[in-house]
């Protein structure tokens, strides 16, 4: 069985991979997807890339090194607001810093809009996955959704900044949706499709 070990040790985030990479069959056969964790490697990774692309790159290629025989997936996420310039962006995990709560980033996020009306409270979340494959080779694929900043929190049912991202199409915030509504529209599940595809493609090949 082909094993992917994802480097994260998010819960929330494994939860939607596991369920988006559900149905991948490489070679005949179904995926094992593991956290970095669970796999057993704990390696200290420096996100000094100046994209989502290089640092989800930079977190692949340091895992990969303890990861052999696995193909291993990375992502670097986060949310940009227009009026802010694109902030957080990059630094969205380490807004505030790092073990601040996401209930006070968000607040912090939605003060800083006090006054700013829609549509100018535009916002998007974006998501580039890395694939370091076995043999050393390696790709990206980087995927959007577009929305809007609400002005308050709302929905239990993700994580991060979804409680304040909000979906014009459902008029929900991303935390008001189910997993499965989710999964269709969410910058991770339109990356990890991507992926998905590009390793059906690479295995076929061979």
């Amino acid at each position: 069985m082909q094993e992917i070990i994802f480097a994260t040790g998010n819960a929330g985030k494994m939860k939607e991979i596991r369920s988006i990479m559900a149905d991948l069959v490489l070679n005949g056969e179904p995926v094992s997807v593991r956290s970095m964790k669970e796999a057993g490697i704990d390696v200290p990774i420096l996100e000094d890339g100046k994209s989502f692309a290089e640092n989800a790159m930079i977190k692949a290629r340091a895992v990969a090194s303890f990861a052999k025989g696995a193909i291993v997936l990375a992502d670097d996420s986060g949310l940009e607001i227009d009026h802010l310039g694109g902030e957080p962006g990059i630094y969205s995990a380490r807004y505030l810093g790092e073990d601040t709560s996401y209930h006070i980033k968000n607040q912090n996020l939605i003060d800083r809009l006090v006054g700013v009306r829609d549509p100018e409270r535009s916002a998007r979340f974006v998501c580039a996955i890395a694939c370091v494959l076995p043999d050393g080779t390696s790709f990206t694929k980087e995927a959007a959704i577009e929305g809007f900043i609400g002005y308050e929190e709302k929905g239990e049912n993700g994580f991060g900044y979804d409680p304040i991202f909000m979906v014009p199409q459902y008029g929900r915030s991303t935390a008001e949706l189910s997993e499965e509504e989710k999964n269709q529209i969410s910058h991770r599940g339109k990356a990890l499709r991507a992926v998905k595809e590009e390793l059906n493609e690479n295995f076929d090949r061979k």
